[in-house]
């Protein structure tokens, strides 16, 4: 791209005609907007709630440069007056959301923004994109590290996700969801992630002899893991034991890494052959298309595999590339909305979700209006308040990270685990009344 562009306009046009449209015609009342999933993918029985810090960030500094103005000016399509008001435009809102890290079911807000119609419908699209992509993959990798079983998961994943910025994002969401490092040494810097990676085949071919490669890295790093699959992996294997007679007492070497073939019948004959020569401390690393359907047939096999390196699997969810993500108004000049299209009906006004538990367990879910008083723990809370953050807005990613094991830990175990299970979310008596009668009113309006 030869021109930098401007952040703000990281939207959809429509989010422009809008606005103009709403200047012109002086619509400028409190709205209230809901982002939330209308239903959950088939292999997904929750979804980890993730984004909220960038998305807290982008309304912070919402801000239209003169280069955003000048190329919105150029467009046509736009009047001289909305372009000055353009320029003095700022979120002043409030937000309210779940903590980052907390499950969260079809139809719970994940986030309300409360604005200004012209502000909150503006972040529409940016909110989306944020919340969209990092609780997609969050939600991914917290099944993959289910499915190791304690063993340690590292993110390999930035060379084939979708975009540059998005692997920073990516990483993040993998570290709150319990991945345990990452080979992206950019997240590393950003985010305070430990950073952790191995070697490439290319090392070792650029070597005329394997022995030779294999002896060169573990000078420089003494406590690595060392590649072994190169041409033949037991060779490797017996290279890397060699190494160990040759350096004796000097011999640090972590892990051997397993990236082809049957990772089963290799693993189990790499802890034989390492075993037998007296090296139990070296452990067994694992790579090659690796997602949780087969990590689970491994441990569930026995492998002796001491962690997993993931990489398209988690960082694209192939099994489930998108989420039916909205971001819907709710309320507008203080009256509750609603959309009658089927299938797409929307809960109207403020709400509040309560999770309900008895013994350190969760229930069930009740999706209120937020002045309800109903029986659960509420999870919604305000993180933003005139356009700054509260302290809710402002947990650290550790803190996050700890939130998200306490939350995981209440749920039922059939939810948690990798099998298609359901949790139940109820809509409280008064919320259903306010969507019948407001439903009512719309359709007979409708006929007139």
């Amino acid at each position: 791209m030869a021109d930098p562009f401007s952040p703000v306009l990281l939207t959809d046009l429509y989010a422009l005609t809008m606005l103009q449209a709403y200047f012109d015609e002086g619509i400028s009342g409190e709205a209230v907007f809901s982002l939330f999933v209308r239903r959950l993918p088939g292999r997904r029985n929750f979804l980890l709630a993730c984004g909220l810090d960038d998305v807290l960030a982008y309304l912070e500094s919402l801000r239209f440069d003169q280069p955003a103005l000048a190329y919105l000016e150029s467009l046509g399509r736009f009047s001289r007056r909305f372009l000055q008001y353009l320029e003095q435009f700022r979120f002043t809102g409030q937000v309210c959301a779940v903590p980052e890290g907390t499950p969260v079911f079809a139809n719970e807000p994940i986030l309300e923004v409360s604005a200004p119609i012209a502000e909150a419908q503006f972040i529409e699209t940016r909110l989306m994109n944020e919340v969209h992509l990092q609780t997609l993959l969050a939600s991914k990798a917290v099944r993959i590290v289910a499915a190791a079983q304690g063993r340690e998961v590292i993110d390999f994943g930035l060379r084939r996700l979708h975009g540059i910025e998005s692997g920073v994002k990516a990483a993040r969401a993998f570290h709150i969801a319990g991945v345990d490092a990452t080979s992206n040494v950019a997240a590393g810097q950003a985010c305070a992630i430990r950073v952790a990676g191995t070697m490439a085949h290319s090392y070792i071919q650029a070597h005329d002899d394997e022995y030779e490669a294999l002896r060169a890295f573990a000078r420089v790093y003494p406590d690595t893991v060392l590649l072994v699959d190169t041409y033949d992996t037991l060779a490797g294997i017996d290279k890397v034991i060699a190494l160990r007679n040759e350096l004796g007492a000097e011999f640090r070497v972590s892990a051997v890494r397993l990236d082809s073939g049957d990772l089963l019948d290799l693993s189990l004959r790499a802890r034989k052959r390492l075993d037998d020569a007296g090296l139990p401390e070296v452990g067994i690393f694992v790579s090659s298309s690796l997602d949780e359907a087969s990590i689970v047939r491994l441990v569930s096999a026995g492998a002796p595999i001491n962690g997993f390196g993931v990489g398209a699997e988690m960082s694209i969810s192939p099994d489930v590339p998108s989420l039916d993500m909205v971001y819907k108004l709710v309320e507008y000049a203080g009256v509750g909305r609603v959309k009658l299209s089927p299938e797409k009906t929307i809960l109207p006004g403020r709400k509040q979700i309560f999770r309900v538990e008895r013994d350190c367990l969760a229930l069930h879910d009740i999706v209120a209006r937020r002045d309800e008083a109903a029986s659960g723990r509420p999870l919604l809370q305000p993180v933003m308040q005139h356009g700054a953050r509260l302290p809710a807005g402002m947990t650290t990613l550790a803190e996050i990270r700890d939130h998200r094991k306490r939350e995981l830990e209440l749920l039922p175990e059939a939810v948690r685990s990798l099998q298609p299970a359901r949790y139940q979310v109820e809509v409280s008596a008064p919320l259903t009344a306010d969507l019948e009668a407001l439903s009512r009113q719309r359709r007979a309006r409708a006929q007139h």
